[in-house]
């Protein structure tokens, strides 16, 4: 393809006709990711995404171009090419206009907007000392830094709305998100801000959103924001029904797009100090506009989302296909693990997108946020297989209780080797008598004497 065709959709072939792209099949999936480490069990998705060769194929077209002429690049192609990219977020997550949409580089990054924007309104006394922001216990970390950078440096008090897990239905976490609703408002305190996952990360649920954003509507809560870093690609996003004031989600998790690209979606991107963190020349232009140029830095990733979409397309029934397969296939993995160790789900299914919680069996004693880390390190390093662990407290008066679940990912990629590798790797630690307390190698030795004990014994 010339560089002078980077925006066309459909590759071009030596006589300058346009070719249909190749459907998808287990065959061209494989040389898609054939980049892919072919030793490792990736069954984490979910924290850094995947990029098929084409996308990447189309990026670094786009960055070769910037590097032969930046001038030409930056001032006729880089805004128009934004744009595009902007044209087709919106339609994806049925936007009212265009204007409403901001390319940034990360959901943190929205954050950082978002709660800048509230940071001001407190500063400028349209909010007051003790005025209470809301958000999930189970919040993602960043986001929890930057509200207490933000908000709570700024006068605020945060309240966390501690959910119960495992979670078993949306009622549990509607009840628990009033009964935080209201805490906030007492001492005649009012809520400024409530922040919502749609889907958490960890542990990973589907949050009722629409009904939580509903609510805080009813309550006269000034700003809701969700966060959806794990959302488009993986459920359904319509900014519409949702009718939140701020929507941000990664396009490089579950839309194929590469490190890093997200978008803000602004219900009204008009509104007063609502500015990229970033200074540059744009500012004061629209939050768009700002967020479209912070400065000299490598845009690519930014410019191929209609690339990472026509690849979605290639799937059958395209982004509703790619969505259906995942759920339904890490549903059948996650329900495999469970009966190969005697477990449960951290969630029911109808919970979960294209992440599911596993529980860990209980004799591998995950005690700690550490254990669960180390477990995790010990997977990779001796049986190549990547997975996040999540350590849960016990509630006190629990027996023998499930404190860790694995956060399985699956995306069209992977196969049902990946999983059986995991299960056979919980499995052979559960019996060399592994425990993270323990260690592996004490646990290996203990084998070994065994073994060794049992050759000695004479025979009856």
């Amino acid at each position: 393809m010339s560089s002078n065709n980077l925006s066309d959709h459909h590759s071009d072939d030596q006589n300058g006709t346009t070719t249909t792209p190749t459907p998808l099949t287990p065959t061209t999936i494989r040389s898609e990711f054939s980049h892919h480490s072919p030793i490792i069990a990736r069954i984490n998705n979910g924290s850094f995404g995947s990029v098929p060769n084409s996308v990447i194929l189309s990026q670094r077209r786009y960055h070769l171009r910037f590097l032969q002429q930046p001038d030409d690049f930056y001032l006729n192609h880089l805004k128009p090419s934004i744009l595009r990219s902007r044209d087709v977020i919106k339609t994806l997550i049925n936007a009212n206009h265009v204007n409403e949409i901001s390319i940034i580089d990360n959901a943190t990054t929205g954050a950082a907007i978002v709660l800048q924007h509230v940071k001001w309104s407190f500063f400028d006394n349209k909010f007051n000392s003790g005025d209470t922001a809301v958000m999930l216990h189970y919040a993602y970390g960043a986001v929890k830094k930057s509200v207490q950078a933000y908000v709570t440096r700024s006068g605020g008090d945060v309240i966390e709305v501690k959910m119960p897990y495992p979670v078993y239905s949306n009622d549990e976490i509607i009840k628990a998100f009033r009964n935080g609703l209201n805490l906030g408002k007492m001492n005649n305190r009012k809520v400024r801000l409530a922040v919502i996952d749609h889907i958490t990360s960890m542990p990973s649920v589907v949050i009722p959103v629409k009904e939580l954003v509903q609510m805080c509507r009813d309550e006269g809560v000034d700003c809701i924001f969700v966060d959806a870093a794990h959302a488009i690609g993986s459920i359904e996003v319509d900014v519409q029904d949702i009718g939140a004031d701020f929507y941000t989600s990664n396009l490089h998790k579950w839309m194929f797009c590469p490190p890093s690209v997200a978008f803000l979606h602004c219900r009204n991107p008009e509104m007063s100090n609502l500015h990229h963190p970033v200074v540059s020349h744009e500012y004061g232009n629209g939050i768009a506009i700002e967020s479209s140029w912070v400065g000299t830095r490598d845009y690519s990733a930014q410019l191929v989302v209609p690339d990472a979409l026509e690849f979605v397309n290639r799937f059958e029934n395209g982004i509703d296909g790619i969505r259906k397969w995942n759920h339904e296939k890490v549903g059948e993995m996650a329900e495999m693990l469970v009966e190969a160790w005697g477990t449960n789900l951290g969630t029911p299914l109808d919970m979960c997108a294209s992440m599911a919680m596993v529980g860990l069996p209980v004799c591998l004693g995950i005690g700690s946020e550490s254990d669960a880390l180390k477990l995790r390190k010990h997977l990779r390093d001796c049986f190549m297989v990547e997975v996040p662990i999540y350590y849960r407290q016990p509630v006190d008066g629990e027996v023998d209780p499930v404190t860790g679940y694995a956060r399985i990912s699956h995306q069209i990629y992977n196969t049902v080797d990946d999983y059986y590798r995991f299960r056979d790797a919980v499995c052979s630690l559960v019996s060399s008598g592994f425990t993270c307390k323990l260690g592996c190698k004490t646990a290996e030795l203990l084998l070994l004497l065994t073994f060794t004990i049992m050759l000695l014994l004479p025979e009856d």
